[in-house]
């Protein structure tokens, strides 16, 4: 699904045991470990032209800002990231969110779209029920994993259940600070 430069990859930050968020959605472990102001995520967020989020995923990131949870108390202390974003969504708000683009329907159009709206750089795409649904209509290109060193017990899983085998291919492992990073290619 890839442009000729940008590439579509699900990033995710997880526990050691597989969960990206704890109970009742909890992120604010990532923050206990990566600090927002990393340099290696202003490297990733400037190969990122526009994100495609799950609905649920978008909710939680709000939630998280009206309560000026760690790492987005302000405006700046959040991912350093610009672009276009896009929620994939059964149902659309009936009042539009500023800087957000709801999208319904085909997922492979709302792939397409927000790719196009990269322009030319990575679509990013989180939430653990899109990037399953994209990983298993085979459109995604790459995974980056932040493993954080800690276990929790429970949460959201990696990827929503159902999803068939996919092999990856190593690209890189990275250690930075307590995290170690995972980059992997898609094999199709």
């Amino acid at each position: 699904m890839s442009t000729e430069t940008g590439k579509v990859v699900v990033y995710r930050s997880m526990s050691l045991d597989g969960f990206i968020t704890g109970p009742d959605d909890d992120m604010d472990w990532i923050f206990d470990h990566v600090a927002s102001d990393a340099p290696w995520l202003a490297e990733i967020a400037a190969t990122t032209g526009a994100m495609l989020i799950g609905r649920r995923s978008h909710e939680v990131g709000s939630r998280m800002e009206a309560n000026k949870s760690r790492g987005s108390a302000a405006a700046d202390e959040g991912y350093p990231f610009s672009g276009p974003v896009f929620v994939l969504t059964h149902e659309p708000p009936d009042l539009p969110e500023p800087n957000v683009t709801f999208l319904s329907g085909d997922l492979r159009e709302a792939v397409a779209t927000a790719l196009a709206a990269a322009g030319g750089k990575n679509l990013e795409i989180l939430g653990a029920d899109v990037a399953s649904q994209c990983l298993r209509l085979g459109l995604v290109d790459e995974v980056m994993v932040y493993v954080l060193p800690l276990l929790l017990g429970d949460g959201t899983r990696f990827s929503a259940p159902g999803l068939p085998r996919i092999d990856l291919e190593p690209i890189s492992s990275t250690r930075v600070d307590s995290v170690n990073v995972l980059r992997f290619r898609v094999r199709k």
